[in-house]
């Protein structure tokens, strides 16, 4: 054997590009890339799919399929960082310079697709709301593993030879099995906005209301407030203070009134029957899930009857039947994400992760275009006594919001009106579903015209002309009482507003510079509708709106 010249210098010694262990890995990733890809093509297939038609064919199969996506990637990220980075240590000097550059760019599109993946996940400790950001993120997530495969041939074909076989057999199995699965989809679209059968009137007339399927809902789908607290807690928040929330067996005059509703029609039919047309749009729990019906049902101890109008119900109604009122409108028990009502941490975070992965079946169910409609609030804004509740005559009009507000100047559509404003409201959420700056989850950019555009949300507490039930909620002590019933409403809402109020009081605005008194615990103002003033601590009221004299007037 020669042994090496003196002075020479030393060969280098071979190091192989991709070594044993190093292979191993690679076959992890090829098999991980390989399940990802196969999942991939049937996800963009449904989507593809749903845009062709118009249709929605996402179900709780495609939940998990959408899940399992999320897992993969996850998986991916570690094994590719690894192999990407010693795999370059290995081969970045090697004389292939055409081999290595591609490589480069084939490890730094594939950190761009798991980067984008992950940047379009929503983690409670990191989170891209910004749809000016998302939309750009998407579509890199989208189009870059076609630029990764033409990458990968550009690769293989300077340096080893491809597969071919190998690729060819995984491309058929992979479109044989996603085409029959799209073939089942396509068989059985999510149908919206249809009226529920008649079959079901039975159960809830005479409110004209009925469930998508003629049956019951449970009420433990329709009580999911603290799941949507989780991601929207602007919206949950005005609604907690709203008359929505207020609607069924917790307000007390409408408890007195369905009391005596349920009394006279127990004694009369025989059943409780006839109060239905109250429940189907104060009692929407109790009403949907049955219990209602029970003439002894515990109006104030179930929980049923204090949920008041909840966030899932209201958003649930998937068709208005007409626009005659009475509650006309089909409700169904919503499609729910995966581990929704799960109790366990872990299953609990999953499902969290997959609705902010993926949000669009999430809106699809519960914001639907109906609810931007003013036919939407005329449902239970408009009222006909009928004479199954009374036995009088087979029509009595009662409040009707729905034809004032066509009537007026502010929708656009009266000549009769006295006043118009310089645009016309196209429905009541304009004026009673203000926007509001929020971080929720499901704010954007509701004015993208504006000098600064900002995340905002819909209130949800729907400011009106009620000021009743802001007034009972904010009495804890009943010192005018003067009948026994009235001492015992007054303790009734004393009870409830200390188990129901915030913590904190939400008092009037002050009259600002002119007030005397600078100190904000000293509510001692001589303007008896100022915060400040002693009468403002037993009986808020609203500031004075200023009349075309220029003087004021009490709101």
């Amino acid at each position: 054997m020669s042994e090496p010249v003196p002075g020479s210098p030393r060969r280098k010694k071979y190091l192989r590009a991709i070594g044993p262990r190093l292979r191993i890995l690679l076959y992890v990733i090829f098999a991980l890339f390989a399940l990802l890809g196969a999942n991939s093509v049937y996800l963009a297939s449904i989507t593809f799919l749903e845009y062709l038609r118009g249709l929605t064919y996402e179900n709780y199969f495609y939940q998990y399929m959408f899940l399992a996506h999320l897992v993969l990637g996850l998986l991916l990220v570690v094994p590719v960082v690894v192999f990407g980075v010693f795999h370059a240590m290995n081969a970045h000097d090697r004389p292939n310079r055409r081999a290595v550059r591609m490589g480069y760019i084939l490890f730094g599109s594939s950190l761009v697709l798991l980067v984008s993946g992950i940047a379009l996940m929503r983690f409670d400790f990191f989170a891209i709301k910004d749809p000016r950001l998302r939309s750009p993120l998407y579509w890199a997530h989208v189009l870059v593993p076609l630029v990764a495969i033409w990458l990968y041939v550009l690769y293989r074909l300077a340096g080893p030879r491809i597969r071919w076989r190998v690729g060819a057999g995984w491309g058929v199995a992979v479109l044989v099995t996603v085409g029959a699965m799209v073939a089942l989809h396509s068989a059985d679209p999510r149908r919206w906005n249809v009226a529920g059968p008649k079959e079901g009137e039975k159960y809830f007339f005479p409110s004209l209301a009925r469930t998508a399927t003629g049956k019951f809902i449970p009420a433990k789908t329709m009580m999911m407030n603290d799941y949507c607290l989780d991601c929207h807690k602007d919206a949950a928040e005005g609604w907690y203070h709203s008359a929505h929330h207020y609607s069924s067996f917790n307000n007390p005059p409408y408890l007195a009134s369905v009391r005596e509703t349920r009394r006279v029609s127990l004694q009369r039919d025989g059943n409780v029957s006839a109060a239905r047309w109250c429940a189907g749009c104060h009692d929407l729990v109790p009403f949907f899930s049955g219990a209602f019906d029970n003439p002894n049902f515990d109006d104030v101890r179930d929980p049923t009857g204090q949920a008041g109008i909840t966030c899932v119900a209201c958003h649930s109604i998937t068709n208005i039947n007409s626009n005659r009122g009475n509650a006309d409108y089909t409700i169904e028990e919503p499609s729910l994400y995966p581990f929704t009502t799960s109790t366990d941490p872990v299953l609990r975070f999953i499902n969290k992760t997959l609705v902010k992965a993926h949000p669009a079946f999430h809106k699809k169910t519960f914001l639907k275009p109906l609810h931007r409609t003013a036919e939407f609030c005329s449902t239970c804004h408009k009222v006909s006594i009928p004479a199954e509740l009374t036995k009088y005559k087979q029509f009595l009009r009662g409040q009707n919001h729905y034809d004032s507000y066509l009537l007026s100047g502010v929708s656009g559509h009266s000549a009769r009106s006295f006043y118009y404003p310089p645009v016309a409201q196209q429905s009541c959420n304009g004026c009673h579903m203000p926007l509001q700056p929020s971080d929720d989850f499901a704010a954007k950019f509701n004015d993208p015209a504006a000098a600064k555009p900002v995340l905002t949300v819909h209130n949800h507490m729907f400011p009106g002309g009620n000021t009743g039930i802001a007034h009972l909620r904010t009495t804890s002590r009943c010192s005018r009482a003067r009948s026994t019933s009235s001492r015992h409403l007054c303790g009734w809402i004393s009870s409830a507003s200390r188990m129901a109020a915030p913590s904190t009081r939400r008092w009037p605005r002050r009259c600002a510079r002119r007030c005397r008194h600078s100190n904000p615990a000293t509510p001692t103002c001589s303007r008896s509708w100022c915060a400040r003033s002693p009468s403002a601590i037993t009986s808020p009221r609203a500031p004075p709106t200023p009349t075309s004299s220029g003087s004021t007037r009490s709101s």
